[in-house]
């Protein structure tokens, strides 16, 4: 009963933590919203291209919040496991991706220095020099404690789950074709690697014009992240279509499937909705070439293979019952 209450307690903290650390950002999105410039730099009047951005963006914070509510209220437990699963799975994606992404980004700044604005850059065009940590640290604290209590929650739900063996997976009639999906999805995701270590390392092929010439660490940064998730989706994915090293905890390789295949999918739909809308209404150095367009768009499919075959393995496991390998290991270790 201690462990319990602690535990419960731990989850309610780490919920609220990340109910506060969605504050200023979504203080701040409401601002622009609703034409207060507050943070937009010398050049506010771009905030009436980014008002689907910052509309999209603001509701995607507003169901963090909801997440966080759901993981310690009773209604929370009663609640579809899909209807939470899956905005928890596109929330860790992207949180996920900028909890790998930020302290690689301060390393590099330690190491390498401070960027220098070059004149291509245009001083003073983006958001004010406090936005940046203000929102980003938020993510930060937010990515930390939501994953967190969603774990807590995970422990209590599906305990037998997290307990279970990579062989306690069931060899259904639909194995064959959760292995084909793998296997495409594998592919797509090494070309996706491809492309974002080549941007990475300085090609500009596909690229915005504008990016071409600043070459920004950030998102040099952020292209080696995507393309780690893009190998650690595949390689999640097999192992556990293939039932790899059957004797193994079935939630470490889950856990990595989770978050890459979010990643992939969250990023992909987020820069193909954020640079169409910008493409169409600001300077067209900024447009996203057909190549950046078609490797985001392999980013959103590859992500949804992983959720499909994981959904399918998973709903397959939860149909066979509390008995077979992974029960029998869950029932040996207590």
């Amino acid at each position: 009963m201690t462990t319990t209450t602690s535990v419960g307690r731990v989850r309610g903290v780490a919920a609220g933590v990340a109910v506060a650390a969605t504050l200023p950002y979504l203080s701040l999105k409401l601002l622009w919203l609703t034409g207060h410039p507050v943070g937009a730099g010398d050049h506010p009047e771009q905030l009436d291209d980014l008002w689907l951005v910052n509309l999209l963006s603001f509701g995607m914070d507003a169901i963090a919040v909801l997440l966080a509510l759901a993981f310690v209220r009773p209604w929370g437990r009663r609640a579809p496991a899909g209807l939470l699963a899956f905005p928890m799975w596109v929330a860790t994606g992207l949180l996920g991706t900028i909890l790998m992404a930020l302290p690689l980004f301060l390393l590099s700044t330690l190491v390498f220095g401070p960027e220098e604005a070059s004149a291509a850059d245009g001083a003073g065009d983006g958001p004010a020099g406090w936005v940046f940590p203000v929102v980003y640290g938020g993510f930060a604290v937010q990515g930390v404690a939501l994953i967190t209590a969603f774990l807590l929650y995970a422990r209590q739900r599906w305990a037998a789950l997290l307990h279970d063996r990579i062989g306690g997976l069931p060899d259904s009639p639909t194995l064959g074709v959760q292995r084909a999906f793998a296997c495409v999805a594998a592919l797509l995701g090494l070309g996706v690697a491809a492309a974002r270590v080549s941007w990475a390392a300085g090609g500009t092929a596909g690229l915005p014009a504008e990016w071409a010439d600043e070459h920004g660490r950030g998102v040099a940064v952020m292209n080696c992240v995507t393309a780690a998730m893009a190998v650690a989706a595949a390689a999640a994915l097999l192992a556990l279509v293939l039932r790899a090293r059957p004797h193994r905890r079935l939630r470490g390789p889950l856990a990595v499937a989770w978050t890459a295949g979010g990643s992939l999918f969250a990023w992909g739909s987020w820069q193909l909705v954020a640079y169409g809308t910008v493409a169409t209404v600001t300077d067209p150095r900024r447009a996203a070439p057909g190549l950046l367009t078609l490797v985001e768009s392999v980013q959103v499919v590859t992500g949804l293979l992983v959720l499909a075959v994981g959904a399918v393995a998973l709903a397959e496991r939860a149909a066979a019952g509390p008995l077979g390998a992974g029960a029998a290991d869950v029932e040996s270790t207590r």
